[in-house]
């Protein structure tokens, strides 16, 4: 069923124009984050503090995520080097499921496990994809709710402005 409902939201949110503009947070301190990236490793979000960094909500049967995943990819190879990470919270999916879909895309950035929901509530996530971006001391900067281009100029310029 909650398959289903982000499936939905995906398919609402890919019909739609595409993602609006990088928002101000207006959402109050930033959540706790701490979960298991897909070899069992623990991540904590403190563990990040000294760099930017993008936390997105996705899912491998969402249309706009899998749109958006290859400029992802490429975002973080333009910011090779930099104090910057992703961390690409996975909405309750197999670990084979994330696998199989890693080796179409490509894509090397951490995957976090969100077996259970708990960050997704945490979050206050209703739709997939979900973009967080973090300042350099932990605190929400900037969301976006719905797929994005990310490395278009301006969103990296966004970025590269928060780098110290």
């Amino acid at each position: 069923m909650k398959r289903l409902i982000f499936f939905i939201s995906c398919l609402f949110l890919l019909s739609s124009a595409q993602a609006l503009d990088l928002k101000p947070w207006k959402g109050g301190p930033t959540p706790p984050l701490a979960l298991n990236d897909l070899n069992g490793k623990p991540h904590k979000l403190e563990d990040y503090r000294g760099k930017v960094v993008m936390v997105q909500f996705w899912a491998t049967y969402c249309p706009p995520c899998i749109k958006e995943m290859p400029s992802m990819v490429r975002l973080e190879s333009r910011l090779a080097g930099k104090p910057f990470v992703i961390l690409a919270v996975n909405m309750g999916e197999t670990k084979n499921e994330i696998l199989d879909f890693q080796k179409k895309v490509n894509m090397d950035f951490t995957v976090l496990m969100d077996n259970d929901g708990e960050a997704l509530a945490a979050w206050k996530v209703f739709v997939a994809p979900s973009s967080f971006l973090l300042d350099t001391q932990g605190n929400i900067r900037y969301t976006m709710q719905g797929g994005a281009e990310w490395d278009a100029p301006e969103y990296v310029q966004k970025i590269r402005e928060m780098l110290p």
